[in-house]
């Protein structure tokens, strides 16, 4: 079992950065890829990023458009989400989530672990 906890959501203004952190207890060694998904009020679910635990190798959903950046510090099992030039569309819930397999990692079905979400709000 992996347990996952995120943090470093807020309100921000057009343009701004956040950092949002996802920190993995647990088996956390089990971990294949770690990937941040984001939801927005009425809409689907949709992948922004995925990490490769054992090589950092990362992906990044189109519309992110070089906007955002995924790390991890592996000592610390943690992931981190660095976002910037944030619009007013990024709003949303943002939740990471943890899987022990590799295939189709932009498909939030394949996560069996997620955190409970951190809010990001950007203002225009």
């Amino acid at each position: 079992q992996v347990q996952l906890v995120e943090s470093g959501g807020g309100s921000v203004q057009t343009g701004g950065s956040l950092r949002l952190s996802c920190a993995a207890s647990g088996d956390a060694d089990s971990i294949a890829w770690a990937s941040w998904f984001r939801q927005a009020p009425g809409k689907e679910r949709a992948w922004v990023a995925s990490i490769y635990r054992d090589t950092s190798a990362t992906l990044y959903a189109d519309f992110v458009n070089g906007r955002v950046t995924i790390t991890q510090d592996i000592a610390k099992n943690t992931v981190y989400l660095q976002m910037n030039s944030l619009r007013p569309e990024d709003t949303a819930m943002y939740y990471c989530a943890a899987k022990t397999t590799t295939a189709r990692v932009e498909r939030a079905a394949e996560y069996p672990y997620w955190g409970q979400g951190t809010q990001v709000t950007v203002s225009s």
